[in-house]
């Protein structure tokens, strides 16, 4: 049995939904205090190394938000009822425990609804929707909620990582604080070993899962030659995925590098090449339109940024317990600083 690093588990221990994620920033912030760190007005952080005129610069971009909740309501009870951050299964909720950040801090409640007992048959039979549930803190009423809540507070689901037998571990947050994480530890792979003839720049992006708008301003102001987005994709061995539909990654398997209309054809090959040669497992994950990660907002930043994709293959992705195997985050530190190493001075991916 294996823990994360630290610094990951403190990452996914951080709450920081879309739009939310001051706690998460500033884990990433202060472990990037090796690097010329800055951050924006929508809260995406840049840490940076490399000569200011050192060409090329290539980012490294995560998402640090996750999928939450918000409060939207408090009835005179003292009942909480909510709306999505993200994309979620609806099933998956009932019954979690919650964080709720608020402004005296962290106050934890249980999602509920009416018991299986008191249901008609035919309610039984049907999927529950997010609009049936409530969020219950314990509190006597709506006056005692208030005086602990307010409307607009942010939650995530209680659930801090758990290493499982050999490499594995689950958590919420995995996607994608492993990005974030992968990218700030390539970086600092990078300036220890002292190699790099450009500048890289591990970025924090915000509001992925509510439209990539953190890599759309960050790309904007950045301004890299080219950038790799780091985010999670579905690892294919659990029961029922389809692999001739997405694709052979299991846990354990490598990086999953990414080709397809959005991607950066030269990029692809750089990563291959790079991932070749220093001996690291990988799989290809091919993509015919959008890659519903940043990568998407990355290349038509500007006039257009080349961009790559790399994904960390995982389970059970966007509920509490998402798995995956350290040895394929190890992998991609591993392939990122490789590829960052290669560059050249007068890489051109002009097409």
């Amino acid at each position: 049995m294996s823990e994360a690093p630290q610094l990951l588990r403190d990452l996914l221990g951080a709450p920081g939904p879309s739009g939310y994620e001051g706690p998460a920033n500033d884990v990433w912030r202060d472990a990037a205090s090796f690097a010329t760190v800055t951050s924006d007005s929508l809260g995406s952080s840049v840490a940076r190394i490399g000569g200011d005129d050192a060409r090329p610069l290539v980012a490294i971009v995560g998402h640090i938000d996750e999928i939450g909740l918000v409060i939207t309501h408090v009835d005179d009870k003292g009942f909480l009822y909510f709306a999505p951050i993200g994309g979620w299964d609806s099933q998956i909720l009932l019954g979690q425990r919650v964080r709720i950040q608020t402004k005296a801090g962290p106050v934890i409640g249980v999602i509920g609804r009416k018991p299986i007992h008191l249901l008609r048959d035919e309610a039984r039979k049907k999927v529950v929707e997010l609009r049936d549930m409530h969020i219950d803190i314990g509190a006597a009423d709506g006056d005692a909620a208030l005086e602990r809540v307010r409307i607009g507070d942010a939650a995530v689901i209680d659930a801090d990582p758990l290493p499982l037998d050999g490499r594995r571990v689950i958590s919420r947050s995995m996607d994608n604080r492993l990005g974030v994480y992968v990218a700030l530890e390539a970086l600092r792979r990078v300036e220890k070993s002292g190699g790099l003839r450009g500048q890289m720049a591990a970025v924090a992006a915000v509001q992925e899962e509510i439209g990539s708008k953190g890599a759309v301003t960050t790309s904007f102001s950045l301004q890299p030659d080219l950038a790799i987005a780091v985010d999670v994709t579905h690892a294919t061995d659990a029961p029922g995925i389809e692999e001739k539909e997405q694709g052979r990654h299991h846990l354990g398997s490598g990086p999953v590098i990414g080709r397809g209309a959005i991607l950066d054809p030269r990029i692809f090959e750089m990563l291959v090449e790079a991932a070749e040669q220093n001996d690291i497992p990988y799989t290809i994950e091919a993509s015919g339109r959008d890659t519903h990660t940043d990568a998407d907002a990355i290349q038509i930043a500007r006039a257009g940024i080349p961009a790559g994709l790399v994904s960390l293959p995982l389970r059970y992705m966007h509920s509490p317990v998402e798995m995956v195997d350290l040895e394929d985050v190890e992998a991609t530190i591993e392939l990122l600083a490789a590829f960052a190493l290669a560059l050249e001075p007068d890489l051109d991916l002009t097409r």
